[in-house]
């Protein structure tokens, strides 16, 4: 838990005049909810699932979130009730481990989830010519469970190339996953505010909608929720980028022919 965390909990004990003995006999949610009043309650027009029964369900082998959706939904179809969308319902998933206090088990099954982020050290490509150089950036991906690293070069990080990396990416691993993890950047994400919901960007939706693949942005300035990629970019700039310091690339399909070498070694 980090010192921040420790902290809040801390400060609102004292403005709470909560002591240990107060909570001791109290569930983690009951804690939470005398600690931050108001703070993870959500009004919804969506029909509920049991949350705790959903977790429990995802401890059983070969049980995903998106075939406890498609249960969800089809409970709902036949109550006649309004049913929330896929990535809504990661979400909310989410949000009831992060209040209850319990034990996450998202992104820890084989093939659930991707983790992807632009790698802030560059390469560059010369001109064989003129000898002018260009920068080159480099798009990570990673599957946690695995670890399995994709590593995708690009001359700029405009939206096209955003979405030819996923797209790459999808058929280096030979498919999809129920779930996308990014960054909050532009080409991804419209807009991530703390309560409320999260608007993608259309081409980005539309791309993971192709792939039957679920956008979930990590929260702004918490690197932990795409961790696994995180430490990628970093291997990658110690592996791949380090390693290839001392050879000069003409073309970006050169480079990119490097970088799988080098990845596979």
């Amino acid at each position: 838990m980090s010192r921040k965390s420790i902290t809040a909990v801390l400060e609102a004990a004292d403005a709470t005049e909560t002591s240990w003995d107060d909570v001791a006999e109290l569930t983690d949610e009951r804690v939470y909810a005398r600690l931050f009043p108001g703070r993870g309650e959500h009004e919804s027009v969506f029909a509920q699932p049991d949350w705790e029964q959903v977790h429990r369900e995802m401890a059983r082998v070969g049980v995903t979130l998106k075939l406890l959706h498609g249960e969800y939904t089809d409970r709902c179809a036949h109550a006649k009730a309004p049913a929330m969308g896929y990535d809504r319902w990661c979400k909310t998933y989410q949000r009831h481990v992060m209040v209850t206090g319990a034990a996450s088990r998202v992104g820890h099954k084989a093939g659930q989830t991707v983790e992807v982020d632009w790698s802030g050290p560059t390469m560059e490509v010369t001109d064989p010519v003129t000898g002018a150089t260009r920068k080159v950036y480099l798009f990570v991906a990673c599957l946690p469970f695995s670890r399995y690293a994709f590593v995708w070069p690009s001359t700029d990080m405009q939206q096209d190339a955003w979405l030819r990396a996923h797209v790459a990416m999808f058929d280096a691993i030979g498919g999809s996953v129920p779930r996308i993890v990014c960054d909050n950047l532009k080409t991804g994400v419209v807009k991530h505010p703390r309560d409320g919901e999260i608007v993608l960007n259309d081409a980005y939706r539309e791309m993971a909608a192709h792939y039957s693949a679920a956008v979930l942005p990590g929260r702004i300035r918490r690197p932990k929720d795409k961790a696994s990629t995180e430490n990628t970019v970093a291997h990658v700039a110690t592996w791949v980028i380090a390693g290839l310091r001392d050879r000069t690339f003409h073309t970006v399909p050169e480079l990119a022919e490097a970088i799988g070498e080098r990845m596979d070694a």
